[in-house]
């Protein structure tokens, strides 16, 4: 039986997106996740959200509990996680305001919990091959749900996850470039792993809210010009994630 867990992002708020919610707070062997984390149905599909930034957005990313979030999906019954995030561009062509569908990572995250081999042994976790760790099926559905609402997304993307808080100086950004990342983020590392490990579907689709270091055209964004992108296009990244739900089969 097919149940997703919606991790939403900073600023995105719950609403009224289910029927029949009832609210839980798990305790795990790693601690209580962000927030309450609601169950109910979407169009007929089990959804359970977790707001990854706590109810008041008071978490930011390098102190959210990435491994209490992600079991207590897992305890909670998730199959399949969609997950929604902020990014900064790399590339010309991804423009402030535009969605993307990842397909890669690059994780150069240095003080985030990556397993959960400390309490779970090795041979109860999943460690297959992780050449794809965005789902194909995720992708697909987000990816459908953009173009039949009319709604431009890029179809593919390479994000390379760093700790933050801080952005990157302009050398590490041309690096980045050079690397081949299209966007850079704080949170995909490490749910997408963490994710494989307990042997979830994880899906990601990422607001772009701000040019990383590397334009020498632009002065850098501040944080009350990103918070306006990305409250101009929240309504639009909402809609593309839940149409994608609802065609997870």
């Amino acid at each position: 039986m097919i149940k997703i867990g919606l991790i939403l992002g900073k600023g995105m708020r719950r609403g009224d997106i289910l029927s029949d919610g009832i609210e839980h707070f798990p305790d795990t062997p790693y601690g209580r996740p962000s927030t309450k984390i609601s169950t109910g149905k979407r169009m007929g599909k089990e959804v359970c959200i977790l707001q990854r930034h706590g109810a008041a957005n008071e978490i930011p990313a390098f102190a959210v509990n990435y491994r209490a979030n992600i079991y207590a999906l897992h305890v909670l019954g998730c199959t399949h996680i969609v997950a929604t995030s902020f990014c900064g561009s790399l590339q010309e062509e991804i423009e402030t305001g535009d969605l993307v569908v990842f397909d890669q990572f690059i994780d150069l995250t240095t003080h985030r919990e990556m397993t959960f081999t400390d309490k779970i042994k090795l041979d109860q976790l999943n460690h297959t091959a992780f050449h794809k760790p965005f789902s194909e099926t995720i992708r697909n559905c987000l990816i459908e749900s953009a173009v039949v609402q009319g709604i431009t997304v890029h179809t593919k993307g390479t994000v390379l996850a760093v700790d933050g808080p801080r952005q990157s100086t302009r050398a590490e950004s041309n690096l980045y470039r050079r690397w081949g990342a299209d966007v850079v983020n704080t949170t995909t590392a490490p749910e997408a792993i963490l994710s494989h490990e307990l042997g979830m579907s994880y899906g990601a689709i990422s607001l772009c809210n701000y040019f990383d270091s590397w334009r020498t055209d632009i002065l850098p964004s501040t944080r009350a010009e990103k918070n306006e992108i990305a409250e101009k296009h929240l309504d639009q990244l909402m809609q593309v994630v839940l149409g994608g739900i609802e065609r997870i089969d």
